[in-house]
């Protein structure tokens, strides 16, 4: 006796089709019923929306914050000269063409990148020779803490005039300003390794160049990356002190210049666009970080 599956096919009341003696007719698998999905209750579209208030709170405040400030300037009489409301700022922008602005932007940041790179050539390799020798860091290190105490504003012009107007004595500067935080956070970094990992390299024979490199500067490198996050926002800092010795360009200029000439909202103009320049040479590290070593972020 055989077995014979056979299709449901044809309109519904149809009469099914004679079967043979000896064959037992086997109805077709039919497939479980797929369970839809519970439909989102309260409690998951409130989580959803807690989620996108959070996403968004930072955008929020900062709307909030913009539109209070222009609220404050339009009722309350305060002098355009002392706190321009936002509106009076964005003409600002558009009062200066995009000419000078990129002109000026660029003299800043070419002086603040110039400055920043030159403190990290310098700051690492001198805190690997200060890590590796005590009589080095007894030697240096009261040196350098006399150095970044000194206020940079009171020898800015004994070193314009030392070093000329152009952009040398920005750059060092910026450099006396940023290389200080790099230093002390590598050597911190160089320090903390732990002790089983230097012990471990000795057994092994390893030179101490081979033992700060693959060891000591790798276990580091938390450090050192939050140092040049810190140090972004310094050298913009150090480029604008400069430009307010001795510059003709600049954002800082901009800025000396307009508030001489009481265009306080074209000051503001410039003061954001140095903030945007800081908030990207900060992302810049950022996204450095996590390309080149992604093993030194914390575990979110």
């Amino acid at each position: 006796m055989s077995a014979v599956v056979l299709p449901v096919q044809g309109r519904v009341g149809a009469e099914a089709p004679p079967v043979p003696w000896g064959v037992t007719v086997v109805a077709p698998a039919t497939e479980p019923p797929v369970a839809s999905a519970p439909a989102p209750g309260p409690a998951g579209s409130f989580a959803a929306l807690l989620r996108l208030a959070d996403r968004g709170a930072p955008v929020l405040a900062f709307v909030g914050v913009i539109l209070a400030w222009e609220l404050a300037c339009r009722l309350v009489p305060i002098p355009p000269f002392v706190l321009p409301a936002p509106s009076a700022i964005a003409r600002g922008f558009a009062e200066i063409g995009l000419v000078s602005w990129i002109g000026h932007a660029w003299a800043t940041l070419r002086v603040a990148l110039l400055g920043y790179l030159l403190s990290i050539v310098v700051s690492v390799p001198l805190a690997m020779m200060l890590a590796n020798s005590r009589l080095l860091t007894r030697t240096l290190l009261p040196m350098l803490i006399v150095v970044q105490s000194t206020p940079i504003v009171a020898i800015a012009p004994i070193i314009v005039v030392t070093l000329g107007a152009d952009d040398l004595p920005r750059v060092m500067i910026t450099f006396l300003i940023t290389f200080f935080p790099i230093v002390v956070s590598t050597v911190t970094g160089l320090h903390a390794t732990p002790p089983e990992l230097v012990e471990l390299s000795r057994s092994l024979r390893a030179t101490r160049s081979r033992q700060m490199l693959h060891v000591r500067l790798p276990f580091a490198m938390p450090y050192v990356f939050s140092a040049l996050k810190i140090a972004t926002t310094l050298a913009v800092i150090g480029a604008v002190v400069g430009e307010f010795v001795a510059a003709e360009r600049g954002l800082g200029f901009l800025i000396l210049f307009s508030t001489q000439f009481f265009k306080i909202h074209q000051a503001f103009a410039a003061l954001i666009v140095l903030v945007a320049i800081s908030l990207l040479l900060f992302r810049v590290v950022a996204i450095a970080q996590r390309r080149l070593v992604p093993w030194s972020l914390p575990a979110e």
